[in-house]
């Protein structure tokens, strides 16, 4: 006699999608499933004007994202371990990029999520946002605050979180693009900057981010500015000899500022030249020539050994990769812990360690692939906002990777500032991809322009 069957039982009997496809089936129906939802999903981020441009784009900065993520990897993770290099904890740091670089998709995303025309109204309010959070860097000075952490003698985070764990933030990072956008919003539709005069507004809205970071301190961030003011200042059509005469005025200022420097500030300029062994002999038999250089006595051996010890191990790391490097995880500047924070502001000379001038030719190759799609939707854009948003993250890349690039080799001072998508860092990545963003952005909209062209 059989049994009447209970409501679950009964229930189990509706037809399920399990019921006819196999199991082993399932798994794959799935991911094909997820694939199409993220096709679509980046379909939607991607359409518009120029697309192939737009790919390019998109390759070229995943393709430096995974390059970095491998550098990173490769230091912490050495192919022939020795404990005489393992003095620093550097084996999870890939991880943690991994997840900056997570978020800077989320950066991506959001930025693409309306129109770029709506940030030029908010970017006023982003600038002074920025601007506050400096100024509570600089508060730490004066009150000891708990989430401003001292590192090196200087206070460039903001630390979000409990002791155990917690997030850095730096706010210099972040003004890099707050600038560009309020900036870019000044500028729009004004014909007035043939007149020398006009341009007293656009330099105040740089000065004083400037002289923020440079309390901090932070060279790096306060020599990107100014490039990034003249370029954009170029194309919203200020005269040529308006900027040539504020560069003169600069140079004829810039001894009175050097006698004003701290002396590890005038190591660090000073370094490019006293890298030949001609003038280091020159600069200690003869003190007041030292002291102009340094601000102190000069002494080759503390030269050696102390001011100018990252540049001689960078370009050692440079040099020593030849042609074709040790290849990936090899190479005593990998093995050993030979040069510091060659994870963050000396990558690319791990990277010539490891690939050789062949590998660093491929890296450059793909910072000009995207310096040239973002002049190309420049060029494509006719809205003044736009195309100075697009020319002032442009000139952001093109005056990192020049000077992250120069102070490695040896060609310009060593200020701290990072290679964009290549060094570790969550602030620099993610504003990084969220500039790529933008640049996105600009070029899928349509040219817009409700008054008469102001670039002439």
């Amino acid at each position: 006699m059989e049994l009447p069957k209970s409501p679950l039982q009964r229930q189990n009997r509706i037809p399920t999608l399990k019921m006819y496809i196999p199991s082993a089936v399932l798994p794959l129906a799935l991911h094909f499933e997820l694939t199409c939802v993220i096709l679509l999903f980046m379909y939607k981020f991607l359409k518009g004007r120029l697309i192939i441009v737009r790919l390019i784009l998109l390759a070229a900065t995943l393709s430096l994202i995974a390059i970095g993520i491998a550098t990173i990897y490769s230091v912490g993770n050495p192919a022939q371990i020795s404990p005489a290099g393992q003095t620093e904890n550097l084996s999870d740091l890939w991880k943690k990029q991994l997840i900056f670089a997570a978020i800077g998709a989320v950066g991506f995303i959001v930025v693409n999520l309306v129109n770029y025309r709506k940030f030029g109204p908010l970017s006023y309010w982003l600038y002074a946002f920025v601007l506050l959070l400096l100024a509570i860097l600089l508060l730490d000075k004066i009150i000891d605050l708990p989430f401003v952490p001292v590192i090196k003698n200087a206070r460039r985070w903001l630390r979000i979180g409990t002791a155990s764990r917690f997030v850095q933030v730096q706010p210099s990072e972040i003004c890099k693009l707050a600038y560009i956008l309020a900036l870019a919003w000044y500028l729009r539709y004004r014909s007035n900057y043939r007149n020398f005069s006009a341009l007293i507004g656009p330099f105040a809205l740089t000065i004083l981010p400037m002289l923020l970071i440079l309390l901090e301190p932070n060279l790096g961030t306060v020599l990107l500015m100014m490039p990034i003011l003249f370029a954009m200042l170029f194309v919203a059509g200020a005269k040529v000899k308006h900027l040539a005469v504020i560069i003169l005025m600069a140079l004829l200022v810039s001894p009175l500022l050097w006698l004003k420097m701290q002396p590890y500030q005038r190591t660090r300029i000073s370094s490019v030249l006293l890298q030949n062994d001609w003038l280091q002999k020159k600069a200690e038999h003869y003190p007041a020539l030292g002291r102009l250089l340094v601000g102190k006595k000069f002494s080759t051996k503390q030269w050696e050994n102390d001011w100018g010890y990252h540049l001689i191990r960078s370009k050692f790391a440079v040099a020593s990769g030849g042609a074709k490097g040790y290849g990936f995880r090899q190479g005593p500047f990998i093995k050993y812990n030979f040069l510091p924070e060659r994870h963050n502001d000396f990558a690319f000379a791990i990277i010539a360690h490891q690939w050789g001038f062949i590998g660093c030719i491929i890296l450059l190759v793909f910072y000009i692939i995207i310096i040239a799609c973002g002049l190309e939707i420049s060029v494509h854009n006719t809205d003044p906002f736009g195309r100075l948003l697009a020319v002032g993250i442009i000139a952001m890349f093109t005056v990192e990777v020049l000077v992250n690039v120069s102070m490695t080799v040896g060609l310009m001072p060593i200020t701290g500032l990072t290679l964009p998508l290549i060094s570790y860092g969550g602030s620099s990545l993610l504003v990084s991809m969220t500039s790529i963003g933008l640049l996105n952005n600009i070029g899928r909209r349509r040219p817009f322009s409700v008054a008469p062209k102001s670039f002439r």
